[in-house]
């Protein structure tokens, strides 16, 4: 007895490079494409864009304010990457720059910012952090790295 449904045929889905899927005539077709991640930057860390900013708020303000931190490899690129654009604005000593750091970070790392490090690399381009890779973590086996700032 042969079923209302046959079984889809697979073919090379020619949106994305990923595989789609013909169902029967009298069924809807649907494709299912993998995401090419083209011209897209950064990592997701299985995480929202709210908890990705939060994340990054929290260890940018960690590395101003102790000024060397230890994290995980890759954690600490995207942080490097973060950090450099608020460490260009701190450079800046205007009140205009203190009101938009402000937005992101709390009073104490916006005040470090502009009155230490901003001063500090007046005379550097870029480059303002260091990146130490460690090792293993031994818990979950994650690349660890030391991110600081250089001086």
């Amino acid at each position: 007895m042969s079923s209302a449904r046959s079984s889809p045929s697979v073919t090379p889905c020619p949106l994305a490079g990923g595989w789609s899927r013909k169902s029967t005539p009298s069924l809807n077709l649907f494709v299912i494409c993998r995401d090419m991640r083209k011209l897209k930057k950064g990592r997701k860390f299985s995480r929202k864009k709210d908890q990705r900013k939060a994340l990054f708020k929290s260890l940018a303000s960690a590395l101003i304010l102790k000024e060397k931190i230890k994290t995980t490899e890759a954690k600490a690129k995207e942080l490097r990457s973060f950090i450099e654009k608020f460490i260009n604005r701190a450079k800046n000593k205007d009140l205009a720059t203190r009101r938009f750091l402000s937005k992101f970070f709390p009073a104490k790392t916006v005040k470090k910012l502009v009155d230490e490090i901003g001063p500090r690399y007046k005379e550097r381009k870029g480059g303002y952090t260091r990146i130490i890779k460690l090792g293993l973590r031994k818990t979950d086996g994650a690349r660890m790295a030391i991110i600081e700032l250089v001086k």
